[in-house]
């Protein structure tokens, strides 16, 4: 059986999936990167081959994220693209009539608008962290509270109270303040939910027509208290697919199918890249007033991709 490998590389997590020919998910791996994703992605690509088995080949592999390029060179990928697009294929494949998507990572979030299947508008926030996963994490872990069941919590909620969320340090000095006042925490948690949906409709979100279908993906669309709150604040349904965390890996694998069907072969290096050793490296470059910080990756001693000049001079993928 043939399958095609996605894999997206975000600042929080690696999400690696493997699909079969009807695009059916036959293999999904969310790993958390630890600041190490060289070694996580080595570490994903081992346990998916375990998982496959050896009665599946891989006919293609894609990647997507902010380290798309490193695990594009590393696997030998046969399609590189940014997650915008991979997100946008990915949700189409769910619901062909998707005219809206949120996407709420963990260091950053985005909104994608399409119409008639093309994207025609997209916005993303990577200045600040309010909203996002990573800092849901936070305060998850400040409240002693299971970040699994934030959103439950958030629903038993019948009084919301107002947190300023436009902002982690505000946002958590005001949870604190109505903690202090004798609130509930079950309504913090509601407010804190609220805040960070105002934040991202008030930022990300500002001047788009958001229009149904609405998808909501990213980690935390796993919280059902921030899926209520959009659906309060938009006043429409918010559905949240089966692998909401998964979806920019999806994209990638079905833009890989669609790579090698066009060339007729796969450049994927095989599973055996785990077994090879992988290093990074880097320099300025000092050809123009822009010094460039460049970064190369190694397998043994050679080089294989080398990315981050604004000309493209030193650029190998």
């Amino acid at each position: 059986m043939n399958c095609y490998l996605g894999i997206d590389v975000g600042s929080v997590s690696i999400n690696i999936v493997a699909v079969d020919e009807a695009g059916q998910v036959i293999s999904g791996l969310y790993l958390r990167s630890r600041g190490r994703p060289l070694e996580v992605i080595l570490e994903g690509l081992k346990d998916t081959a375990s998982r496959l088995g050896g009665n599946v080949t891989v006919a293609g592999c894609g990647t997507t994220g902010s380290g798309r390029y490193l695990a594009g060179v590393m696997t030998g990928a046969d399609v590189i693209k940014n997650e915008i697009t991979a997100h946008a294929v990915a949700s189409s494949l769910v619901r062909p009539d998707v005219q809206t998507i949120l996407e709420i990572g963990g260091q950053d979030s985005k909104i994608i608008v399409l119409r008639q299947g093309i994207v025609t508008d997209f916005a993303m926030n990577t200045v600040c962290a309010a909203g996002t996963g990573s800092f849901l994490d936070q305060q998850a872990a400040r409240l002693g509270i299971p970040i699994e069941e934030f959103g439950s919590l958030a629903l038993e909620s019948g009084n919301a109270v107002r947190i300023a969320g436009r902002c982690t340090v505000f946002a958590e000095s005001d949870m604190v303040h109505k903690q202090q006042l004798g609130h509930r925490v079950h309504d913090i948690i509601r407010g804190l939910c609220e805040a960070l949906v105002r934040n991202y409709l008030n930022n990300v979100g500002k001047g788009k027509e958001i229009l149904p279908p609405v998808l909501f993906q990213g980690g935390v669309a796993a919280n059902i208290g921030i899926v209520a709150a959009f659906e309060r604040a938009l006043g429409i349904p918010v559905q949240v697919p089966d692998h909401h965390d998964l979806m920019g890996a999806l994209g990638a694998a079905r833009l890989a199918r669609e790579a090698v069907e066009r060339s007729g072969r796969t450049s994927f290096k095989g599973f055996g890249v785990n077994a090879l050793p992988h290093r990074t490296s880097g320099f300025e470059c000092h050809g123009c007033s822009n010094v460039c910080e460049i970064v190369e990756i190694y397998e043994g001693e050679q080089v294989i991709g080398r990315w981050g000049s604004r000309c493209g001079r030193w650029d190998i993928f």
